[in-house]
């Protein structure tokens, strides 16, 4: 790929992944002189605007978390007809690799994993953010073993493309809850369910379901009960089995209430099983050989013991007199290198961390390390309050000449024009959300819908819209009255059994069935449904059906003399 600077300032060096929704790029700031990865929208989807949005509602939902185990985001920013996000860059794996090459994994490293992960989704759901697409693809482990979560908020943004056989991002509906395959209200616990599934294919290394289309495994995450993951990998520890059994539960009242309960929950499986090690999933003949075995061991060493002891008493004199040098020795040694690290035998020096101070605390610190402080211009940060160091260049940590300069930038605060998204969030609780963010609670408008009593439905202006400090926002919340819709299934040329399944799955009845001739559709094959496919209706309502016969029989031929009307 030819090098691209968008810009000005971030160089596109090469194309590191690619999603149904954005490619991926390795790239370099060459402002702050480091790397970083850069997520571009498709080109496919830059002409359509609700697609924009979700885009920049990405970026905004996980710019405000901040978490070892949440990828960072830096920057956003638009280019011409190019919509970008500028990431922390990981040097690492995604999980679904992982998988592919160790599962069924070590429950060791699977608690540690979900752990991270719950860890992460602990600090989103406190920030009233749903990550709604918690799989493997999303899930980066660092060369040293530290999980990433990505993509937050982009679920919301393609939640019907998931279910499309054209998208690359298809894989996503294995890892659906039930009520995100139904279309109803998703909450914490949905992720939950989500990471719930993740485990399970870590353990066993398969899906709980899976087949020939979307629509297909949908349906069965609806339907059909999992197979305990101790039946397909015995070695499970029985604790964690039943972890992730409620961990994905079909109904959301059954799973953990939230990430805390699930992390305390693996902490309580991750202690029994290191204490008391495998003996505590073993025959009792096993475990009782094991424990003679381990006693006749402790009687050995103590004979060894006993026999090095007069052994031991002659070399201690000895001992004490090499232990003295050896600390005066160390003594010598630690102050030559704590001269090391000050910087005594070297031209240069480790520059100072001068992030989150005020221009006057940053000079200080500078001086008494040997550097002085160049003012840049102030820029706008969501990651450091108005007045304090928010960049500096060079970065912390690194070597630098002694004396050298290092300028720093003055966060000027968040950028005006940020409105936060509050859709799904109850009506009580956001005016002050709102607050946080500098805004107001505008008109509240109450409409019939089924979703809960005080659940925000809409806002205006949209998340993500520039709008000033102190305006505000107007929202549009539900009454908790309405009959709850549901999408109609396409269930013609269905056998009529499979369709009837497909018309109670979707939450509506069966209502006449008739029969008809027809050449073109097989005998016992739905050939029209009384509501069409992919519409809205109110639940419990009955579709009728017409069902084929078959082809209609040839008519006898009057002419052959052989009936039974003549006399």
């Amino acid at each position: 790929m030819a090098s691209r600077i968008l810009s000005g300032r971030y160089e596109l060096l090469e194309k590191i992944g690619d999603g149904g929704m954005a490619v991926v790029y390795k790239g370099k700031d060459k402002l702050l002189n480091r790397y970083i990865a850069v997520k571009i929208l498709r080109p496919e989807f830059t002409k359509d605007a609700t697609f924009v949005e979700n885009f920049k509602r990405e970026s905004q939902a996980a710019a405000g978390l901040s978490h070892p185990n949440i990828v960072g985001v830096y920057d956003v920013g638009r280019e011409g007809n190019i919509n970008y996000i500028v990431m922390e860059l990981i040097e690492g794996d995604t999980l679904n690799k992982i998988i592919e090459r160790e599962a069924p994994m070590d429950y060791r490293k699977v608690i540690d994993i979900s752990k991270q992960v719950a860890s992460a989704l602990r600090t989103a759901h406190k920030n009233k953010i749903i990550h709604r697409d918690v799989k493997p693809h999303n899930i980066m482990i660092t060369n040293d073993g530290v999980v990433k979560l990505a993509d937050f908020g982009i679920a919301r943004a393609v939640n019907d493309a998931t279910l499309s056989t054209g998208s690359k991002i298809v894989g996503s509906v294995h890892y659906f809850s039930p009520e995100q395959a139904r279309g109803n209200y998703v909450d914490e616990r949905s992720d939950i369910y989500s990471l719930g599934i993740v485990m399970y294919e870590m353990l066993t290394g398969k899906v709980p379901f899976d087949g020939d289309n979307p629509v297909t495994v949908a349906l069965k995450h609806i339907n059909e009960e999992i197979v305990p993951p101790i039946e397909l990998e015995p070695s499970i520890p029985p604790a964690l089995n039943r972890c992730v059994m409620k961990a994905t539960s079909k109904f959301q009242t059954n799973r953990y209430a939230n990430a805390d309960e699930l992390i305390q929950e693996l902490d309580n499986i991750s202690f029994v099983t290191n204490v008391a090690g495998p003996g505590l999933f073993e025959s009792s003949e096993f475990a009782e050989k094991r424990k003679k075995h381990r006693q006749e061991l402790e009687k050995d060493i103590e004979e060894v013991v006993e026999a090095r002891e007069q052994e031991r008493k002659k070399k201690k004199r000895k001992a004490i007199a090499i232990i003295a040098a050896v600390i005066v020795l160390l003594g010598a040694l630690g102050g030559a290198y704590a001269a090391w690290k000050m910087g005594m035998f070297s031209d240069t020096k480790e520059v100072p961390d001068l992030l989150d101070l005020t221009l006057e605390e940053a000079q200080k610190k500078a001086e008494e390390q040997g550097f002085t402080i160049k003012q840049g211009k102030d820029v706008y940060s969501s990651e450091y309050a108005e007045g304090r160091v928010c960049l500096q260049d060079p970065e912390p940590g690194v070597e630098a000449p002694k004396e050298s300069t290092i300028t720093v930038y003055i966060s000027k605060g968040n950028k005006e024009g940020l409105v936060p998204s509050v859709i799904g969030m109850q009506k009580d609780d956001v005016e002050n959300y709102l607050l946080s963010y500098g805004y107001e609670l505008g008109n509240v408008k109450t409409v019939t819908s089924p979703e809960k009593a005080g659940t925000v439905l809409e806002q205006y202006p949209v998340a993500g819209s520039t709008l000033d400090k102190e305006s505000k926002v107007d929202i549009t919340v539900s009454d908790g009255k309405g009959t709850e819709k549901g999408t109609v299934p396409s269930v013609t040329r269905m056998s009529l059994e499979d369709a009837k399944k497909a018309i109670v799955a979707a939450g509506f009845t069966v209502g006449n069935i008739t029969y008809d001739w027809d050449s073109t559709i097989g005998k016992g094959y739905v050939i029209y449904q009384q509501y069409q496919a992919n519409s809205q209706l109110d639940k419990g309502t009955p579709i009728d059906l017409q069902v084929s016969s078959g082809p209609e029989p040839e008519p006898e031929d009057a002419g052959d003399g052989g009936g039974d009307d003549g006399e």
